[in-house]
């Protein structure tokens, strides 16, 4: 792909959720998952899969780069059958992580979405997006990244670490792109440093632990994305979302199938389940990410594509030279945080 509307994912820590079983059974009648999705998203989606296949899922929901060291160290004897969600980035960056699978489905996506690898399935988007406590951020303005070198804000402001999390990778790129135009431009970077020199090393465990202290007040805002920022404003919580004003970028969420995995056959129905119409309708009405396909709609809580300026980043390109984008990212931390 030379170019995609990109994002993040990504996503949250949740619990162990096993799933219901049926007496139809195929492989060893059962599925196990890695997952940083949370129970909501989960629960719409895996309860409409069991009862499509009969099959028995267990959801272990950890962080997607945890999911990955796990994959990883499992690679003798793997343990999960998929990996679903994260950025597409970081399935491309592991390749040798999966197995050869593309869905049933692949023709009815867009074309720029479809599976290039044949190993990586695209499902979703997500896009980044700045959350704020209404609360706390008085009368301070908040409408894209350029309001966040504000002194008000400094140590007020949260966001994961980027080689650990998609979303805040995806904000890092998203500053980059909006500020120099893309990775290179040293203003860019320049953003960044006195960004990090404000933010004074404010660094959450996970992707879904940036809004949850957001929303709970422990800061004024975080980088975040949608999938895990959304639920807090249909919940009520005392948060706003902030497309920043520069532009955003749309991360594409993906899921591959376990390469060895026990339970093959299921994990390939899996990825055809959540690319059919009838799962991308799910996502589009219950869930907090938006589906891949064109042909379903989303929900009325999600701001309209057409209120957002979108911008387009090189994901070949950033995939390509990822290592080094986070190797200048963790100098800039570690000076910012002597």
């Amino acid at each position: 792909m030379k170019k995609l509307l990109a994002l993040s994912i990504l996503l949250c820590f949740g619990v162990v959720i096993l799933a219901g079983c049926s007496s139809k059974k195929t492989d060893s009648g059962k599925l196990i998952i890695y997952t940083p999705h949370n129970e909501e998203h989960t629960n719409a989606l895996v309860g409409e899969f069991q009862k499509d296949t009969g099959i028995e899922v267990e959801i272990i929901a950890v962080g997607i780069g945890e999911a990955f060291k796990r994959l990883k160290s499992e690679a003798q004897n793997p343990i999960a059958d998929v990996a679903w969600g994260g950025v597409y980035s970081m399935y491309m960056d592991n390749l040798d992580l999966f197995d050869n699978y593309v869905s049933a489905n692949d023709a009815d996506l867009p074309e720029a979405y479809r599976n290039q690898a044949g190993k990586v399935t695209i499902f979703c988007l997500d896009g980044s997006l700045l959350i704020v406590n209404t609360n706390l951020i008085g009368d301070i303005k908040i409408e894209g990244y350029s309001d966040l070198l504000n002194p008000a804000l400094s140590g007020k402001i949260i966001m994961a670490d980027p080689s650990a999390s998609g979303s805040s990778f995806a904000h890092l790129i998203n500053i980059l792109y909006d500020i120099g135009g893309d990775v290179n431009n040293q203003k860019g970077w320049d953003f960044v440093k006195k960004f990090l020199a404000i933010n004074k090393g404010k660094i959450a465990g996970s992707s879904g632990g940036v809004p949850k202290t957001v929303a709970d007040g422990e800061y004024f805002l975080g980088l975040s994305n949608e999938d895990n920022s959304i639920n807090y404003v249909r919940n009520n919580a005392p948060v706003k979302l902030v497309y920043m004003k520069e532009g955003v970028s749309f991360n594409t969420a993906a899921m591959a199938v376990v390469k060895g995995a026990k339970n093959l056959e299921n994990a390939r129905k899996f990825v055809d389940f959540m690319t059919s119409k009838k799962a991308q309708e799910i996502y589009g009405s219950k869930t907090t990410v938006r589906p891949i396909r064109t042909d379903v709609k989303v929900g009325a809580y999600m701001t309209p594509l057409n209120e957002i300026k979108i911008i387009q980043v090189d994901t070949e390109y950033v995939n390509a030279h990822r290592q080094e984008i986070l190797d200048k990212y963790k100098e800039l931390f570690a000076a910012a945080n002597k």
